[in-house]
């Protein structure tokens, strides 16, 4: 599902925080039993549940009730159990993950969340692979790979210098700040390799943490007030920072400082 088809949920959701929240009165016009329809629709409420919920207010508000049920809990489970998946998944315990992700298909019923589910149990299943026999996939979670890559030699399993695997990390290379001709040099020996392995998963574990680091001093700087504070862990993780990621969130963060962060 693309950006452009997603749905909108934003009516629903104030409409359900006015009714079920505030306690507003539901009015069954026109525009609310479409809204109602719409949304009965996208969290996959049966046709003939909503046309027989649509003939009375009360019916109509436990319709909505559950429409908000089915947004807010999907939406929480398939947080945290992408969340648990990924711990899982970085300690390499790839099955585990996915036992996760399926709990949660088998009992998902939003289209949307089912969507983004079995995403992520497909892209499990790919790096799985990869752990299992060392063959990477070009323009896949080049990083992941690395990840996995060098979990493999940390188990004992030395690098295959694969035409396939060379052309991965020579073109992964430049995006933690290593030239492809650079990466091509080591790629020649597997000492070369496995130790340019090690240096790029350094570049990304010590950016992340660097990032991590200057956005939440920045967050605590804004929530008190301090305005240069804040805009100073931005500056400084800029004169150190050299994986271009990291560093145009950063930039990103600092040009857009001033604006409402509900539009960042």
């Amino acid at each position: 599902m693309t950006e452009e088809n997603k749905p909108d949920w934003g009516p629903i959701r104030g409409l359900a925080r006015r009714v079920l929240e505030r306690g507003d009165a539901l009015e069954l016009s026109d525009d609310t039993r479409r809204l109602l329809d719409e949304g009965a629709r996208e969290v996959a409420i049966p046709p003939q549940d909503v046309e027989d919920a649509l003939r009375s207010v009360p019916s109509a508000t436990t319709l909505l009730r559950e429409i908000w049920r089915r947004l807010e809990g999907g939406e929480e489970r398939l947080s945290d159990v992408t969340y648990r998946a990924y711990r899982l998944r970085d300690r390499g315990d790839f099955k585990a993950a996915r036992q996760l992700m399926e709990e949660a298909l088998s009992i998902e019923p939003v289209p949307l969340y089912r969507q983004i589910a079995e995403t992520v149990l497909a892209n499990l299943t790919r790096l799985e692979a990869v752990a299992e026999n060392g063959h990477v996939e070009a323009d896949f979670q080049p990083w992941e790979q690395l990840r996995v890559l060098a979990r493999r030699v940390q188990h004992g399993k030395p690098l295959e210098l694969s035409d396939g695997l060379r052309d991965f990390m020579r073109q992964t290379a430049p995006s933690v700040a290593i030239r492809e001709t650079e990466a091509a040099e080591a790629l020649v020996t597997a000492e070369g390799a496995q130790a340019l392995l090690t240096q790029m998963l350094e570049r990304i574990e010590d950016g992340k943490q660097r990032i991590t680091q200057a956005l939440s001093r920045m967050t605590a700087c804004r929530e008190a007030g301090d305005r240069d504070g804040a805009l100073q862990a931005l500056r400084d993780v800029l004169t150190v920072e050299i994986v271009p990621t990291y560093r145009q969130m950063a930039e990103e963060c600092l040009a857009r400082y001033d604006e409402p962060l509900s539009d960042w």
